[in-house]
């Protein structure tokens, strides 16, 4: 239902329709940067994050405002735009769910500076799950499915990756039916 109201409020009207998550982002008061312009990073941790960190993280947003307000948001250069679509519609998800940001905190113990992260793993999945939903609608994904779609072709319909459309068959109960029209196109 949220997901559903998510959509709603970017404006659209049927499931088929795609959600542009940059879109939304704007009337979320998000404000997405290429990672490219963010010049505070050393070198060293900028090679770090586009190289053997790629996989660690896929996007993130400031637990500070900005001074007009907006939240700053930064995705992974090594994505996809798919996957992109999906981080960002995460983000997105935070805000209109009331969220409170993550904090990164540092710790001294016993003379050691330890980063943390303030993370909760029922948070993050419901706003996951929210925006995974608000682009993939239940009755578009069960519309298509019916017609014999892959998951390939409705994840290009969507401009989401397969796995987020996997995902979202899984969740919604439709994989039977998936297997089942698949097989019977």
């Amino acid at each position: 239902m949220r997901a559903q109201a998510l959509r709603q409020f970017a404006g659209l009207k049927r499931d088929a329709d795609r959600l542009d998550p940059f879109e939304l982002a704007e009337h979320a008061n998000l404000f997405v940067v290429p990672f490219e312009q963010i010049a505070a990073l050393s070198k060293a941790s900028r090679e770090h994050l586009v190289g053997a960190g790629k996989d660690a993280w896929s996007g993130g947003a400031a637990s500070i405002p900005l001074p007009d307000g907006r939240t700053l948001i930064v995705l992974n250069p090594t994505h996809n735009k798919n996957r992109h679509a999906a981080t960002l519609m995460e983000e997105v998800s935070h805000v209109f769910l009331g969220h409170k940001a993550n904090e990164l905190a540092v710790k001294d113990s016993g003379g050691q500076t330890t980063k943390t992260r303030d993370y909760n793993h029922a948070i993050e999945e419901e706003a996951y799950s929210t925006g995974a939903a608000a682009l993939v609608p239940y009755g578009g994904l069960k519309k298509m499915i019916r017609e014999g779609k892959t998951v390939r072709e409705i994840a290009r319909h969507y401009g989401v990756s397969s796995a987020l459309v996997e995902f979202r068959i899984k969740i919604s109960r439709l994989w039977a039916d998936y297997e089942k029209h698949l097989f019977k196109a």
